[in-house]
């Protein structure tokens, strides 16, 4: 439990100290390892979420508080889509070329996907395992959306 709050205290002053990203990344790399970072940091919440509901007696607690800190992750890539971070990278960033000139598009799948994933979390809160899956898959859904058009697949 003490983890979890730790993680949740460290997710709480990242997206607080969000909004001023843009200018904190001095070069390119700098702005794809972020992003890539929270896009990590919110996968591995959502493999933790999915492990549960296959689990023959789901852990609501670690979903619970992995959905809230997928909700704060959420937040935090889309800042660091760029100019000059197109390419390049370690890992190299998967996201295509077109993510950085269908800017309106990609704004509106970031925003369903945000909102989806808050829905989880306040689903996650009732703790009624059928709904957490239903919106579990509409989280991924969203997720999807963005990936199928914009990600690169190696």
């Amino acid at each position: 439990m003490k983890k979890t709050l730790c993680l949740l205290a460290a997710a709480g002053g990242l997206s607080l100290s969000a909004a001023p990203a843009y200018a904190q990344f001095n070069k390119p790399e700098d702005a794809i390892h972020y992003r890539q970072s929270a896009m990590f940091i919110m996968g591995n919440q959502m493999g933790r979420i999915n492990a549960q509901l296959k689990a023959s007696s789901p852990n609501i607690q670690v979903i619970q508080s992995s959905a809230a800190l997928a909700e704060v992750m959420s937040k935090l890539p889309f800042e660091a889509f760029v100019p000059g971070t197109e390419t390049g990278g370690t890992p190299p960033t998967k996201a295509k070329p077109e993510l950085f000139k269908d800017t309106d598009k990609v704004k509106n799948l970031a925003e369903k996907m945000q909102t989806e994933v808050a829905k989880l979390n306040v689903v996650a809160k009732g703790g009624d395992v059928a709904a957490i899956k239903a919106q579990f898959g509409d989280v991924g859904k969203s997720c999807k959306a963005c990936h199928d058009d914009y990600r690169n697949k190696e």
